[in-house]
């Protein structure tokens, strides 16, 4: 470790963003060169740093510092670069001069605890004097936050997301109430902020500490699809996560109603405890449902049967009588549920149904959860089709997100279909649900035998085991699908049969190896040699590894090591960047893992707008270490840069989780098939996998846990209420 004093000479490069630095250091023998993340740092400032010297191949030997602190300019001239910074607006190089002339050594005491001696300095006024000091102020303001935060072990990025969101007031609203940080500062969790409190000395049975553990227990629930939480299983995990009596977590539970955070609700056995925001959506939705269900449709004097048969004869095609029910039930039904597996003709009857309304002169709308899913939907209905955030048009009041479209301002259209609806949680289906008006249309297409939504709720299943809303099973597969022993073999997994493998000639095999070892190594000669070699498929953009898991060999995270090693190896000139531990290198792979709907992206036709979505794949275009960004190609169209401190949105993706594949297509999947726990070893989750593909599956592993998943038709209860909410509502209205 190297400690170095000296003065800030120049600042290079700041992302204003996190405060990564890169700046000249004038020491008494040498100028040199320092970098990391110095948000409160300024020109002129008397700064020491410790670090460790390291070489950048174009800008040469560097100090990368790991601690740093400034320290009071002590001579005449380190006080005058210091003041004639810039730092302080409305201070330049003579009215520095000016005041050190005056004061002296003095001065930055002056400026600090005895400002209004700075009007003897000429040109300095009243509304001057305003300007420096509340510049003085604010400066000082920082630089002690960030002490203040870091000696509870905050990064200086958090430190500055925290000081943007509380300024001055920072040391404050933290000293008096510690887990406001995990309440409010995205990225800090209930655990980071509950260790800063117990060193700052809050009682583990403090109100505060027992409310925010409150909330992020339901969070945790929310987490993993729950919409509520029931009372008793609640109170014993809290009671149990902060090591305190069940009747104090009681109270906290009343205290948070009373607030308005939580929703309690008595059912028959038990009470319910509901996040606010998620009971009122599932309220909300019920009430929608039951109003599209009900709502008196305008006549649109269709001859169906004529109709359909005339789009037969267009077509070439014959509908199976399931098809054609649905598209007779779609003019009779203000809400309609179409689902099946594939196949079935979901999408054949789907441009039936846009067809028939078209003709009629009727706007149809088109939309799904994801953009890959979109695209999707557009490519296979010819249609222009948007995400449901685009379609409802997000915006931003401040930092919290809300859509353009809603009851005072309803999607304008006759006829709205939402297509892979299996993915959408209660919250945007209360979004959608607010911004679709009396006597429009809705279809909901999908296929309810895959994984449900990420977010919280159980929205298509509930909607469809209600019992009130119409919905129309596609079960017969046609004989064009039946030549896909990827189609025949999901739907054998499907009713809990097993598989046909490895049929000649055909788009489903099975490789049987026994260990992970064995597994991930085979995995790697196909996606490198075997596959491409025997089909001409791209090796990064064609092939995609489905991973039920995270961990272990056979996880996403070593195989996405491994694959970037062989698909993507480090070359002379190749540019690359290291965040944490996951190595980001020109021409990889890249997932978007959360929405961020800011960010700017543009295409090659000059086309641009707004928003990269979770799930969303790409290709590393170019990694700019001098502009500190790095840019990402997504579905070979939209180009993105992001900032250095954004980069923790992406991850490698040549290998995913079969629940981030939700929403897409691949041509080639491969699949590792080993032991794992019992509650991602689904039949849904395989079921899944499976169908993500268009032209060949691959499983790799054993048997034996091919059928354990098959026969494991174990599918996680959700606490979700839309269904008894729907039914309860029809006898309420």
């Amino acid at each position: 470790m190297v400690a170095v004093v000296g003065t800030v000479a120049e600042i290079i490069y700041r992302n204003e963003k996190n405060g990564y630095t890169v700046l000249s250091l004038e020491t008494d023998n040498d100028l040199i060169t320092i970098v990391g993340y110095m948000p409160v740092i300024n020109m002129g400032e008397t700064i020491k740093v410790e670090g460790e010297w390291t070489f950048h191949s174009i800008y040469g030997e560097q100090l990368k510092i790991s601690n740093i602190s400034t320290v009071v300019p002590s001579t005449l001239n380190g006080i005058e670069k210091y003041l004639s910074s810039g730092l302080i607006p409305n201070m330049g190089v003579k009215t520095a001069k000016k005041i050190i002339e005056k004061f002296g050594l003095d001065s930055l005491d002056i400026i600090q605890y005895n400002p209004e001696r700075l009007k003897e300095i000429e040109g300095i006024g009243d509304k001057k004097l305003k300007k420096i000091v509340e510049a003085f102020e604010e400066q000082k303001d920082m630089r002690d936050i960030m002490v203040f935060l870091q000696q509870y072990g905050i990064t200086i990025s958090y430190g500055i997301r925290i000081y943007k969101k509380w300024g001055k007031d920072t040391i404050k609203i933290i000293s008096e109430n510690p887990y406001r940080l995990s309440e409010d500062i995205f990225g800090i969790g209930f655990k980071t902020a509950d260790k800063i409190a117990q060193n700052m000395g809050v009682e583990k049975n403090s109100p505060y500490r027992i409310m925010a553990g409150i909330k992020y227990k339901i969070m945790e629930f929310a987490g993993k699809g729950h919409s509520y939480v029931p009372e008793n299983e609640l109170v014993l995990e809290v009671s149990a996560m902060l090591d305190i009596e069940i009747n104090e977590v009681e109270e906290g539970l009343r205290e948070l109603a009373l607030k308005g955070d939580l929703h309690l609700e008595s059912s028959e056995m038990e009470t319910l405890v509901y996040y606010t925001p998620f009971y009122k959506a599932e309220s909300n939705v019920s009430k929608k449902i039951l109003e599209l269900s009900r709502v008196k449709l305008p006549q649109l004097n269709l001859k169906i049967e004529e109709d359909i048969e005339r789009i037969e004869k267009d077509e070439g095609i014959h509908f199976a009588l399931k098809q054609k029910e649905a598209i007779k039930e779609s003019a009779e039904n203000g809400l309609l549920v179409i689902t099946g597996g594939p196949g079935t003709g979901k999408t054949t009857t789907i441009n039936a149904i846009i067809k028939i309304f078209e003709e009629k002169n009727m706007k149809v709308i088109l939309a799904a959860p994801t953009g890959r899913a979109a695209k999707r939907m557009s490519n296979a209905t010819g249609k222009d089709a948007k995400t449901i955030h685009r379609l409802l048009e997000y915006s931003f009041l401040e930092e919290d997100m809300a859509f353009s479209k809603n009851e005072e301002d309803p999607i304008e259209g006759d006829l709205i279909i939402i297509d892979e609806a299996s993915m959408v949680d209660i919250l945007l289906m209360n979004s959608l649900m607010k911004a679709i008006a009396p006597g429009t249309r809705l279809i909901l297409l999908g296929d309810v035998d895959q994984l449900p939504s990420v977010g919280p709720g159980n929205v298509l299943k509930d909607i469809i085991n209600s019992g009130i809303v119409k919905v129309v099973q596609l079960n017969e597969i046609f004989r064009q699908a039946e030549e896909s022993m990827i189609i025949v073999n999901a739907h054998k997994i499907n009713r809990g049969e097993n598989p046909v493998l490895n049929v000649k000639d055909k788009d489903f095999f099975f490789i049987h190896k026994k260990t992970p070892r064995e597994i991930s190594d085979i995995i790697l000669d196909l996606c490198s040699y075997r596959i491409p070699d025997f089909d001409g498929y791209d090796k990064v953009k064609d092939i995609q590894v489905l991973s039920p898991m995270k961990k272990g060999e056979v996880g996403i995270n070593s195989l996405n090591q491994k694959l970037q090693n062989i698909l993507n190896p480090k070359g002379k000139g190749k540019q690359e960047k290291q965040v944490g531990e996951e190595i980001f290198r020109v021409g990889d792979k890249v997932m978007q893992i959360k929405n961020n709907y800011r960010i700017e992206w543009k295409t090659a036709q000059g086309e641009e707008g707004e928003g990269i979505f979770n799930g969303d794949l790409g290709i590393i275009d170019d990694i700019d270490e001098e502009e500190k960004k790095l840019k990402v190609l997504f579905d070979d169209e939209r180009k993105v840069e992001y900032d250095f401190n954004e980069i923790d949105e992406l991850k490698l993706a040549y290998a995913i989780t079969v629940h981030k594949s939700q929403g897409s297509e691949f041509p080639v999947v491969i699949i590792p098939i080993c032991w794992g726990p019992p509650m991602l070893l689904t039949r849904n989750l395989l079921y899944t996998a499976i169908t993500r593909a268009k032209k060949l599956v691959v499983l790799v592993g054993e048997e034996k846990y091919l059928y354990m998943m098959i026969n494991n038709n174990r599918i996680d209860k959700r606490y979700s209420g839309l269904d008894s909410r729907i039914r309860n509502m029809m006898t309420i209205i």
